[in-house]
């Protein structure tokens, strides 16, 4: 489809002429027990509040109006775990009944009561999904730490969040090793000035807990006792649209967590609206968000938009290689009849990596499959090519954050796919005033290169705040550009108005006083034959400033000697970007240091290499990744 025939351009028209009639038209897509009158308010919260008369409830548009409707049989969630070798398919009607009977527990056996924060740390289980869902259903405001976080990092959100009850299980399993739960939970309640009234324990058979008495409770036995009292079923709570639904948390850079906040009534209406019109997919078919409930990704695509939009969302416990192997996406979507699925970048570099040639993907049906959505990092050109030549589908990138909870910019697949340009997201969605500007907050012309930023006011699903920090919310993200949300993120709009997100505005080094962007070395590198990911950083020059570092990891089965490709590396930089990148290093490693989530650590590799203090990050993945990146720099002669 070309940018002719797509709805897109009359779509984003339509928003720019009436936003707030073109957001009532999309709340009449959700079910309210009050509807709005008003769109916005200006003058409400930090910059302004979405609906802020509408009353609602997020659990009911979920689950139970589907059941109403006549679709309770329809799968709701399917649960498949490779790691533990566990199917299971949940209706809509099943789905109901299970959030029924735990919004009962939380409120009859501890007391949970509208407003009251709790903790979620758990894996990727159906049980972590019902708990979610059971706390919107009363009106309580859910937090989910990804499991298996350290217990200070953990401590830090119990002593901000200060929740009534924690759910957790006895452990999380990771491929091959099992991670126990219980002593880091225990550990991180140790540690955090704020106790909680009680814990229920989902016990695991690969690894169960002790309970501590008088405040750990087991999930089996509490809920075998609860389905015994048939008083313990909720029914969903009348809560206000600008209600907080959840507190998210992301890393700040002061090393204390900030907790993003999603409100009822504006979460709902944007992610029911993305479903059909952004990601091109109709109520009943299959989707998966192949992340995990820790993240945004988690949180909006795996449990909350497909659910109101009355999709079947699958459930994944596991990776995309090593749970069996590098085909273990496409047994799931051909397994499932998946139409669509959205990943990160770093899944599909992984599959690239073991299986270059796609041999996996041979052997599995895929006739259903529609389109192949990638967010979370910058999605080089080398791999969406890759993906497009093996898939023969759509392969899409868009650009997000866990601050607005859905795409600032994306190619509108349910308005009309626009023509994909590689290294492009694409275009602003609607709802978004994407400007590019310097550092007075002077837009830039098309083509050069600034400060992303969205006029205000966000639109809905956006964080209205930050969890009891107004003033930080403020400083964080409003203050530096007055009239914009910075996004923090650096980049262009072409004449064409495609975003090309460059990197975080930290990303962009300056090289002798020339600004230049590591994404763009990062795409010239992945285009290497020999290699399947990279990351580029500047570092400490006492001549130049900072000058470009890249780490390269090469295929599976590359047998040349490694400062060979090294050198071809440094060339192809210089022929594609010029000699004013200085890029003069390159240094091959076995892997990347990666938050759980995938996205590279690219400021902590930057601060070994600077010889500068640095700890270890919450969310790595594998800690010992670290040791080998400061050896291989070591042997360059670099680092401290």
């Amino acid at each position: 489809m070309d940018a002719k025939t797509s709805r897109y351009h009359e779509t984003y028209a339509r928003w720019q002429r009436d936003p707030a009639g073109f957001w009532m038209e999309a709340a009449a897509g959700i079910d309210w027990i009050e509807k709005p009158k008003t769109a916005f308010d200006p003058n409400a919260g930090v910059y302004g509040r979405w609906f802020p008369d509408g009353v609602c409830n997020t659990c009911y548009n979920a689950i139970d109006r589907h059941v109403e409707a006549g679709r309770g049989t329809q799968a709701a969630l399917i649960y498949d775990s490779p790691v533990t070798g566990t199917k299971e398919t949940i209706t809509y009607a099943a789905l109901q009944t299970k959030t029924e009977i735990l919004a009962g527990i939380l409120h009859h056996n501890f007391g949970v009561r509208k407003g009251d924060r709790v903790i979620l740390y758990m894996p990727m289980v159906p049980e972590a999904v019902v708990a979610m869902l059971a706390c919107a259903r009363i009106g309580a405001v859910h937090s989910v730490v990804f499991g298996g976080f350290a217990p200070k990092e953990l401590a830090t959100r119990i002593d901000d969040a200060k929740p009534k009850v924690i759910l957790s299980a006895s452990c999380g399993i990771e491929v091959a090793r099992v991670i126990p739960y219980k002593p880091l939970l225990d550990e991180a309640i140790g540690l955090a000035r704020h106790k909680p009234d009680a814990c229920l324990i989902l016990q695991r058979p690969q690894c169960t807990a002790e309970l501590t008495p008088g405040r750990d409770h087991d999930w089996h036995k509490t809920w075998e006792h609860a389905v015994v009292w048939a008083h313990n079923v909720l029914e969903p709570v009348a809560l206000q649209a600008t209600d907080p639904l959840y507190i998210l948390y992301t890393s700040g850079t002061t090393g204390i967590p900030k907790g993003v906040v999603r409100d009822n009534g504006g979460h709902m209406v944007a992610l029911k609206w993305t479903m059909q019109n952004h990601y091109g997919v109709s109520p009943g078919e299959v989707w998966w968000a192949a992340s995990d409930i820790g993240w945004v990704v988690g949180h909006s695509y795996i449990v909350y938009a497909p659910l109101f939009h009355g999709c079947t969302s699958i459930l994944y416990e596991g990776k995309p290689v090593g749970t069996p192997d590098a085909g273990a996406f496409w047994r799931v979507i051909s397994e499932y009849g998946c139409a669509a699925m959205f990943t990160a970048p770093t899944a599909f570099r992984a599959i690239k990596k073991e299986d270059p040639q796609g041999k996996f993907f041979a052997q599995h049906d895929l006739s259903k499959f529609r389109t192949l959505f990638l967010a979370g990092e910058r999605a080089d050109p080398d791999t969406i090519v890759w993906a497009e030549n093996l898939l023969k589908k759509p392969v899409i990138d868009h650009w997000w954050q866990t601050e607005t909870g859905w795409a600032i910019a994306g190619n509108p697949v349910g308005l009309g796919m626009l023509p994909v340009k590689h290294g492009s997201p694409t275009v602003a969605m609607p709802g978004y005033d994407l400007r590019i500007v310097d550092e007075s907050c002077k837009e830039l012309p098309r083509g050069t290169m600034g400060s992303i930023v969205v006029k205000l006011p966000l639109p809905p699903s956006c964080l209205p705040t930050l969890w009891q920090a107004d003033d930080r919310m403020k400083e964080s993200y409003l203050s530096e550009f007055p009239g914009h949300y910075k996004t923090a993120d650096a980049g262009y709009v072409d004449e064409d108005g495609y975003v090309y997100v460059m990197g975080r505005t930290d990303d962009i080094i300056n090289v002798a006083g020339h600004r230049l962007s590591t994404g763009g070395m990062e795409e010239v590198l992945a285009a290497h034959k020999d290699v399947a990911e990279c990351a580029v950083l500047g570092i400490k020059d006492d001549l130049k400033g900072e000058v470009p570092c890249g780490f390269i990891v090469l295929k599976a089965g590359v047998n040349r000697p490694h400062e060979e490709i090294e050198r071809e590396c440094v060339q192809l930089v210089r022929d594609k970007i010029g000699p004013v990148a200085a890029f003069k290093l390159a240094i091959t490693v076995a892997r990347l240091p990666k938050t759980r989530s995938g996205k590279i650590l690219r400021g902590t590799i930057k601060k070994i290499a600077d010889g500068d203090p640095w700890t270890m990050p919450a969310t790595i993945d594998d800690p010992a990744i670290l040791d080998e990146i400061g050896g291989a720099l070591k042997g360059k002669g670099v680092g401290g």
